[in-house]
């Protein structure tokens, strides 16, 4: 299992394809060998043959105030996950500007992704291997008669393994279906949820060193509160990941999946903030998210010359949190995170569709406000009692499983319920565009401006009407100016030469659907060209045919069913995984004040307790 990331190096031979089997070799051979490293090194740390772990880990927890089987760990992962996260966002910027890669080891930021979802799997494993001679916290997992496993650690290594489990599944995949060019292909999905959501298990693990070692201090306590902040702005990042496609301006699903997954990261992320780390938390996580999110486009747009993403700015959404945390209502977690969810699902989405107006290619457009309302306030609802559950887990504090389970059980139903109606669309029958191209010029090639007329049957007046040009050394997308009824025009020229892909792309409501202006021959795929003509008349067909090219559609619907099940079986035990772990650790220390409220901070001896703070521990 440990080989299996390799095969993330063998993304096609031939380009559109599965894995070349010679790459494959190779990589597994290179990563096989790490490994081994690693499990040499961990043999050797448990049967005390070698202190390099132990001191190394100590030494460090001395300077974090922290064990060292969670001061190393930590640190670790914090580094794997930026590492990750630029993997990530290049390799996504990769493949809008310049396609299919020519051999699976031709793209750098392969190699970035697989490192540092490697070394999160191997931070988790190092956390369960480093205690020694000690029960590591209350909720430790015995292995042995002599080896208790702290559960954070467990938890961080069990959702680096899901991430790295994406990548066998992920070549899989495309030998069944062709490649899914898409952010959303589920075993992409993975990646992203397995490194995302390991943050979980990272808290879960600090708080288990702090409930083990209580006389641990940090030398600052101002620099661990940022730290911490940090750990939640983190889980903002990896949770907004899942919005890059609409950050580049190149969705392939309804627009209406933005507000909804903004929504819920900042529910999820910026409640848990404020209800563990008092007050401030949320605004700090948000600036935690905009510097390490804005270095890393800035590294990936202006100085490695590939397409820039936009970003969402959390601002709004912090400071609605914020505000509602100075009300009396931060005492009773639970109702404060619906209450919050819903100001984010309203106030907060409000300012996000002002800001769309600048930070995004694609600007949020009335219809799409309207039916994102219907999205964003469920959503915002569902995140925030979610992280009233993960926050009161961490101070111990659950509710009794039959409110617990319950409410996290409909927080996840609704969540995916949403997602799912946003996946819903359907193209009009014999809808056609007509376009008439005009020269341009174009200093590498041909580039031209366009009259589009849609024909009846589609919406007279769409969200958006734009021609997307990707895959050909960049990205232009122009959202056309409308001329009258049914007619829109270019704003600027687009390229219709090399391998560039340009389309006419038209949204409205559920219609999501497409038309070729010019598209290259494929060997690969066995696909003719179809020219850039003067005018022309092309029937409007569904964006996947044309944005997913390589995607195989004649495949058996149940081979398609039974796959998307391997996928959601692996998604279900990840997030149960996280829940138990979660649930165990507050069971395990859960205070025994008598007259305890669940959602009222725990309080120190002889120290009044901040509101809304974690009490004690993370706080």
């Amino acid at each position: 299992m440990l080989l299996s990331p390799s095969l993330l190096l063998a993304a096609g031979d031939p380009p559109a394809g599965g894995a070349a089997l010679a790459e494959v070799f190779g990589a597994t051979a290179g990563v096989g060998l790490v490994t081994l490293v690693l499990l040499g090194l961990a043999v050797a740390h448990r049967t005390r043959r070698t202190t390099v772990l132990a001191r190394a880990a100590d030494g460090l927890g001395a300077r974090m105030g922290q064990p060292g089987w969670v001061a190393l760990p930590l640190l670790l992962t914090t580094l794997s996950l930026v590492v990750a996260l630029f993997g990530m966002l290049w390799d996504i910027s990769l493949h809008i500007g310049q396609g299919r890669d020519e051999g699976p080891l031709a793209n750098p930021a392969h190699y970035f992704i697989l490192v540092g979802l490697f070394l999160v799997f191997a931070a988790g494993m190092l956390a369960v291997v480093l205690p020694l001679d000690e029960k590591p916290g209350p909720a430790a997992v015995r292995i042995t008669r002599h080896w208790h496993a702290p559960a954070g650690g467990l938890l961080v290594g069990g959702a680096g393994f899901y991430a790295l489990l994406g990548f066998p599944l992920d070549d899989i995949w495309h030998r069944l279906f062709g490649q899914d060019v898409t952010l959303w292909g589920p075993t992409h999905l993975m990646l992203i949820t397995g490194a995302g959501l390991s943050l979980v298990g990272l808290l879960v693990l600090e708080q288990e060193g702090r409930s083990a070692h209580p006389e641990l201090k940090p030398k600052s306590p101002a620099a661990a509160w940022i730290m911490r902040c940090s750990a939640l702005g983190g889980m903002l990042i990896g949770l907004s990941v899942f919005q890059a496609e609409f950050d580049f301006g190149v969705p392939q699903f309804r627009l209406v999946l933005q507000p909804l997954m903004i929504a819920a990261a900042a529910g999820l992320a910026l409640v848990t903030a404020r209800l563990t780390l008092g007050r401030g938390a949320a605004l700090a996580a948000v600036a935690f998210f905009l510097v390490l999110r804005g270095v890393i486009t800035l590294i990936v747009g202006p100085v490695l010359g590939e397409p820039t993403p936009g970003l969402p700015l959390y601002l709004g959404e912090a400071a609605v949190v914020e505000l509602l945390g100075l009300t009396a209502l931060v005492r009773r977690a639970m109702p404060f995170g619906a209450v919050a969810g819903l100001l984010i699902g309203t106030v907060g989405m409000a300012t996000e569709a002002l800001w769309s107006r600048v930070g995004f290619q694609l600007p949020w457009t009335p219809d799409v406000w309207i039916e994102g309302l219907v999205m964003t306030i469920p959503a915002g609802i569902a995140a925030g009692v979610a992280a009233a559950l993960l926050s009161l887990g961490l101070q111990g504090r659950l509710p009794r499983p039959g409110i617990a389970r319950p409410a996290f059980a409909a927080s996840v139903l609704v969540l995916a319920a949403l997602a799912t109606n946003g996946l819903i669309a359907h193209v009009p029958s014999g809808a056609t565009t007509t376009v008439a191209l005009t020269e341009a010029g174009g200093a590498n090639g041909r580039e031209v401006l366009a009259d589009v007329r849609l024909s009846e049957g589609v919406a007279d007046d769409p969200a958006w009407v734009q021609i997307t040009a990707w895959q050909g050394g960049g990205l232009v997308v122009d959202k056309l100016e409308r001329t009258g009824p049914g007619t829109y025009r270019s704003t600027k020229p687009v390229p219709v030469y090399g391998d560039w892909k340009t389309l006419v792309r038209v949204h409205d409501g559920r219609t999501l659907t497409a038309s070729p202006i010019f598209l290259p021959a494929d060997a690969a795929l066995n696909a003719p060209e179809v020219p850039a003509q003067a005018q022309s008349t092309r029937e409007l067909v569904p964006e996947i045919t044309l944005l997913q090219r390589e995607r195989k559609l004649d495949v058996p619907g149940w081979l398609w069913g039974a796959s998307s099940l391997v996928v959601l079986v692996c998604s279900v035990a990840l997030v149960a995984s996280l829940a138990w772990g979660v649930g165990r650790l507050s069971r395990r220390t859960a205070p025994h004040d008598v007259g305890s409220t669940p959602g009222q901070p725990t309080t120190r001896p002889g120290r009044a307790a901040k509101a809304g703070a974690l009490q004690p521990g993370i706080a």
